[in-house]
């Protein structure tokens, strides 16, 4: 009893017992959990235990399950802790609390008034606070990416390098676990020492740290797959303004998305093919409205590579390593920056002699802006990787957006750019579809739940309201019949 199988299925006894694990042990990667889906896809859930197991999330959703999971795998990867829930953190928490405490209806009704009222004013302290640090994220995510592709622009009028101004920034990777440890220290309580942080960071790779053959499998292919993105966004900015590469970078996230899907098997959603088909039709009248010379064509055709070689980076980061704490992350992107010193170096080098990128003496190399636009860029990686401590992950997607009114200013008052009505509608619709692309995954389901509120509590409106009128005329001839009757 309790567990229920279909004819034909082998004993499967152990499947809750697998599922209410440590929330310290939470799955980084499908393939971790690939035992469980195929173990637990024939099983059922009997009504007989839910009333021992009201406690616990893990049964509410393998048996009823929220709007908008609709396949038993994504049921189990919601109880496993996959994109981030973990259930059975909070069904320990919940069985922690004594069952035999009074229950709801004993407490006194001022009490949980109480609660209620000092419940709702910490949420919304908490949500006010994240959505203060959520406004100086975006102004910061929007001015440094906005400013580093300003100073770019600037710095290749005098500097015609763009792969050695890509080694140059990248190099600049390797401040990000040492700004990390420095955070630790002055923030956490228990202080560890720098090999001890870097140890703990390291199991992050699996059991036996960053070994050489991980360093080449994991943080070799990620690095050459910066060095590019990086390199085709700055080459593309010699090519055409800045205005049409912002806003054709963006596109980046209708990639990761069509990736997602088709690699990682992300749940369909028909709103984010629409938003794909948009930015792909942003980019086809993009290219239209500069009359398909040959610079604006590379120029976007530069940039379209750039955008897929950060999805292609996003999509198999997740896919290889999973989901990264901020000590990883840092790690990682230090680990990246050596990648760069190490194996990356003799390519400006060659670049250099073979005059390919040559400069005749190192005293006219513009060191400031050069120094400016990696301090830039430095900064826009570490607000996009580690701002979701303080804010809301959409939050800082909407900066990167808004990067690109910023350029189109800039542009008009600096450049020879014509904004004509082709242009025009192709930034709007790329735009449009980078908003789409950031509507949650159960967006219907919440406006459903919004209509149907607008919707009773005007029915409630429209009954108060007749009501009234009602009860007008009642009182009218009460009173005359009291009148009447003296």
């Amino acid at each position: 009893m309790g567990i229920r199988e279909f004819p034909g299925g082998s004993p499967r006894g152990k499947g809750i017992a697998a599922m209410r694990r440590s929330p310290d042990v939470s799955p980084r990667r499908l393939s971790d959990i690939s035992p469980q889906l195929r173990q637990l896809k024939y099983l059922v859930v009997d009504e007989a235990i839910k009333e021992d197991l009201k406690w616990s999330r893990s049964v509410e959703d393998l048996t009823g399950g929220p709007a908008g999971l609709t396949s038993i795998e994504e049921r189990i990867l919601r109880i496993t802790g996959y994109y981030g829930y973990q259930p059975w953190a909070a069904s320990c928490k919940r069985e922690e609390r004594p069952r035999d405490g009074p229950g709801p209806a004993e407490a006194p009704a001022g009490a949980e008034a109480g609660r209620a009222n000092r419940s709702g004013c910490r949420c919304s302290g908490l949500q006010l606070r994240k959505l203060s640090w959520g406004l100086a994220v975006v102004l910061c995510v929007c001015a440094s990416w906005a400013g580093s592709t300003q100073l770019a622009k600037l710095t290749f009028q005098t500097f015609d390098a763009p792969f050695t101004l890509t080694w140059f920034a990248t190099t600049w990777n390797c401040l990000f676990f040492p700004l990390y440890y420095a955070g630790h220290v002055c923030k956490a309580a228990d202080r560890q020492s720098v090999k001890q942080r870097y140890r703990e960071c390291c199991r992050f790779f699996g059991d036996n740290g960053l070994t050489l053959k991980v360093f080449f499998t994991k943080a070799a292919p990620f690095g050459v797959l910066w060095t590019l993105t990086n390199y085709l966004y700055l080459h593309a900015i010699k090519k055409i303004n800045t205005t049409d590469v912002s806003v054709l970078f963006c596109c980046n996230k209708a990639f990761v998305f069509l990736l997602s899907w088709i690699v990682l098997r992300d749940r369909f959603m028909g709103v984010r093919i629409v938003a794909a088909i948009l930015a792909i039709a942003g980019i086809v009248m993009m290219t239209y409205a500069d009359g398909f010379h040959s610079h604006s064509v590379i120029g976007i055709a530069l940039v379209v590579g750039s955008a897929s070689m950060s999805a292609l980076y996003k999509v198999l980061f997740k896919l290889l390593l999973g989901s990264a704490k901020f000590g990883e992350a840092a790690l990682f992107l230090s680990i990246l920056g050596v990648f760069n010193v190490l194996f990356i170096t003799c390519i400006p080098v060659i670049l250099y002699f073979t005059k390919v990128e040559y400069w005749s003496s190192f005293n006219d190399i513009p060191w400031g802006n050069l120094c400016g636009f990696s301090v830039l860029l430095l900064t826009f990686n570490i607000v996009l990787n580690f701002g979701i401590a303080v804010t809301y992950p959409t939050l800082m997607s909407l900066g990167i957006v808004l990067s690109v009114p910023v350029n189109a200013v800039v542009d008009h008052y600096t450049s020879e750019i014509v904004f004509n009505g082709v242009r025009v509608i192709a930034i709007i619709i790329i735009g449009l579809g980078f908003l789409l692309l950031l509507l949650p995954e159960e967006w219907d389901v919440w406006l459903v739940k919004l209509l149907t509120r607008l919707k009773v509590r005007k029915k409630e409106e429209t009954a108060e309201g007749g009501g009234d009128l009602g009860s007008g005329p009642r009182n009218k001839s009460r009173r005359a019949r009291s009148s009447f009757a003296r």
